[in-house]
């Protein structure tokens, strides 16, 4: 087969649009129609269903684009091997992670990152859906439980719960809860049970709303419950992670929490040797041990 045609017939596949394709490959769409004739035609084959919607791939297009997809990986495996210098690290990584651990742990650690790596390029998608590592979607996780995909090498890093927490502000104007039962006289700042999150966050919160809480407010990420704790509006379900950060919160009803939730680092079989993914994992393992023995040293000092 013809490289060059695979590799167009690949792009039209991935964007469903012939349009769209030539954009992508700075081709017109008459030259890109012909390319897939052609190919159509040297594999006596129909590759798409042609409608008014698009284009949808036929059986046969389906397997050849489940081959593409398999070579497309190869070569950009191969070529991030090749950019990995033997003494630098540089180009892209693909980091993946929740919002919540992005925002507030993660960013604010990576100046350390570039100052030895200045070249380093990180492309940072912070979400709560799973991206899939063996078909490259990223490069890296840090997820919040073990991954389930296959062929992936996994680093459990630390575990984490989830916690009441306020400011001395607002337990100063506000009388601090002994019970469980009190929380109800108290503003909940929290992520919907409803929202994307870890399961253990939304299972403490379904249990603190039980109690008839008089109020409320609701936010979809846990950077954003934080600036609510931290702006005195009520007491916040918050990972334990932020404490070392952010030694102006307080711990609120310390018999409550959720069950542990384990935090791992991953990246697919075939990064093995990247440099550049050594150098992030190491970094991560790095500043999680420096976390550790600063969350040693303030229940040391409490």
């Amino acid at each position: 087969m013809d490289w060059d045609k695979l590799r167009i017939f690949h792009a039209v596949a991935d964007a469903g649009s012939l349009t769209h394709a030539g954009d992508a490959l700075h081709l017109s769409q008459s030259a890109v129609s012909r390319q897939i004739r052609a190919l159509e035609e040297s594999l006596g084959t129909t590759l798409f269903h042609r409608h008014a919607r698009g284009l949808i791939l036929t059986e046969q297009g389906e397997l050849l684009f489940d081959a593409t997809s398999t070579m497309a990986r190869k070569l950009d495996t191969a070529a991030a091997r090749i950019r990995d210098s033997e003494e630098e690290v540089y180009g892209e990584l693909k980091v993946t992670t929740t919002t919540g651990f992005g925002t507030l742990w993660l960013v604010p650690r990576l100046t350390k990152l570039y100052e030895r790596y200045p070249d380093l390029k990180i492309d940072l998608m912070l979400e709560e859906r799973v991206l899939d590592l063996p078909m490259r979607e990223a490069d890296v996780a840090i997820r919040m439980k073990e991954p389930s995909q296959a062929d992936l090498i996994r680093k459990r890093l630390l575990t984490i719960r989830m916690r009441l927490y306020a400011t001395a502000e607002y337990l100063a104007m506000n009388e601090r809860p002994k019970t469980l039962h009190d929380i109800a006289r108290h503003r909940v700042i929290c992520q919907s049970p409803t929202t994307p999150q870890i399961q253990a966050g939304a299972s403490l919160v379904q249990k603190l709303l039980s109690f008839d809480v008089h109020s409320t407010l609701m936010v979809n990420n846990y950077f954003g419950v934080l600036q609510g704790v931290l702006n005195n509006i009520g007491i916040g379900v918050l990972p334990d992670y932020l404490t070392v950060d952010f030694p102006n919160l307080e711990r609120v009803l310390p018999d409550v929490e959720s069950v542990e939730v384990p935090v791992y680092l991953a990246y697919p079989e075939e990064l093995r040797q990247s440099r550049r993914v050594a150098a992030f994992r190491d970094f991560v393992q790095e500043e999680i041990l420096n976390y550790r023995r600063a969350q040693i040293a303030d229940t040391t000092q409490d």
